[in-house]
């Protein structure tokens, strides 16, 4: 048998339902990875090593009874901006650093009832605000591919722990491409699912209507498995969509005839790596090579989705983040004269300079006076935007492109330049604020050998279009071979 950690979720199922390794075999084989390699890659803030031993048990004695669903057993990292009662959530940041929720989040509650088990909680950009995992308050997480390299972000935590095989799948959050992003520059697969898909109740917000929960792992079908069990109608969330749940993983099939593939031109543009380029248009081959028909389409408006989206993303932020002021809960300044002073402090010492940056941009957008000339308009581009996808779509069953212009850059690299640290999610925000689903898989290796994602991106609901186009670039391309060494 190979190691427990080198496998897969659907395989390490098989495992456990044909009795030839425990749930607490797993989890042990996961905790002793965790505690040699996660010194070097630090993707966990918190490891909770006593609850996944516990929770295994229950696992097996669930099993031994016959009760066993797709994820039992199966051991998981979640983001920590996810709340999880009883556990400290973080969000990557000094504001919630001892916070320790009375609740757990809508997916935990899903998760629990299907009786996984949770490592720990993976480290995150502040407040999920960031593409490189840099404005984490506590510590960066490194690329597993190379330590000397950026996971991505917000979710690097998520991204870089399924890539170092440090949990067997794990939850991230995507509001401008948080799970894509990271999940290429990991070599994993990420999923973005429908805004609606998946109940936010109990995901710390950073924008809210853009938001949205959503599964890593190492192969698309264990991406499926998990969208399937954590997927469904939340009366907590009024933006949860009240549809049923289709079998995902049943999606993961051979063959695309009769898939028509879209290739927007906005998206193979100047400053797109051109190592990138070579493999995106591989995966477009193979797709071809598979029936899928290709053809090009065009998206007019995504030149402005960045400009858009960090006028709407920063605007929300400023709002959500507001009740962070020192009295509810969370962290408070030690000294002050008066409340206003408390206010101040508490905000000042708890928030990262990039939270600060955007909550100030976001306030600016929605003060008087300003609000018709950023925000409305925002929101206008926004609808603009939303028209494209759907013209698109009566041309295409889905949408590929680059998930990211390059592959990982080093630490350090931009974080002096928030410009170019934010031009490097250009490819994924139309999808967020479209509130379409879209997911990475990966699609080769650049000559320093850092992984490539290939984006592809379906209508509202379509998740299962995006399984099978995914799973047949995978078994295509089969680059599942190896996986780093930390």
């Amino acid at each position: 048998m190979n190691n427990l950690t080198d496998i897969t979720i659907s395989e390490l199922r098989r495992l456990l339902d044909q009795k030839e390794v425990s749930s607490l075999e797993i989890t042990k084989a996961y905790l002793e990875r965790i505690e040699e390699a996660d010194k070097r890659v630090r993707s966990y803030i918190t490891v909770t090593k006593e609850k996944a031993i516990a929770q295994a048990q229950r696992a097996d004695e669930a099993m031994a009874k016959g009760k066993a669903s797709s994820l039992t057993g199966i051991p998981l990292g979640i983001k920590d901006v996810i709340c999880t009662k009883g556990v400290n959530t973080t969000c990557g940041s000094k504001m919630l650093e001892s916070f320790r929720p009375p609740f757990n989040a809508a997916v935990m509650e899903k998760l629990e009832a299907q009786n996984a088990v949770m490592l720990g909680k993976l480290n995150m950009d502040e407040f999920a605000m960031g593409s490189s995992t840099e404005n984490s308050a506590f510590f960066q997480t490194r690329n597993p591919w190379d330590l000397d390299r950026i996971p991505g972000g917000s979710s690097g935590g998520s991204a870089a722990a399924v890539g170092a095989r440090l949990c067997a799948g794990s939850l991230g959050s995507d509001t401008g491409g948080s799970i894509r992003q990271p999940a290429s520059h990991c070599g994993v697969v990420g999923m973005k699912p429908t805004y609606g898909r998946i109940s936010r109740f109990g995901l710390v917000a950073f924008a809210s209507s853009l938001d949205q929960i959503g599964p890593l792992a190492r192969s698309v079908e264990d991406c499926a498995l998990i969208l399937e069990v954590i997927s469904g109608h939340d009366p907590r969330d009024s933006t949860s969509l009240p549809h049923p749940v289709p079998p995902y993983s049943k999606a993961c099939t051979p063959g695309l005839d009769g898939f028509t593939v879209g290739i927007p031109e906005e998206y193979f543009v100047e400053g797109l790596d051109p190592e990138v380029e070579k493999a995106v248009k591989g995966a477009i081959d193979s797709m071809a090579s598979q029936g899928a028909k290709i053809e090009k389409i065009r998206l007019p408006h995504t030149e402005y989705a960045v400009a858009t989206y960090y006028i709407i993303a920063t605007a929300e932020a400023s709002s959500n983040l507001s009740r962070y002021d020192g009295v509810k809960y969370g962290f408070r300044a030690k000294e002050y004269s008066n409340l206003m002073d408390m206010y101040k402090k508490t905000r000042a010492q708890g928030f990262g300079p990039e939270v600060k940056r955007r909550i100030m941009l976001g306030t600016y957008c929605l003060s008087a006076g300003y609000y018709d000339a950023f925000y409305k308009k925002a929101s206008q581009v926004r609808t603009l935007i939303i028209e494209d996808f759907k013209k698109a779509f009566e041309k295409c069953d889905c949408i590929a492109a680059p998930v990211a212009p390059t592959t990982a850059f080093r630490l350090g690299e931009k974080v002096d330049d928030p410009i170019q640290m934010y031009l490097s999610d250009i490819f994924t925000i139309p999808v967020n604020l479209a509130g379409i689903p879209g997911i990475s898989v990966p699609c080769g290796f650049d000559s320093k050998g850092l992984p490539i994602g290939l984006q592809l991106m379906a209508s509202h609901m379509q998740e299962e279009k995006l399984f099978k186009t995914a799973y047949n670039v995978e078994a295509a391309l089969n680059l599942q071979a190896h996986w780093p060494e930390p």
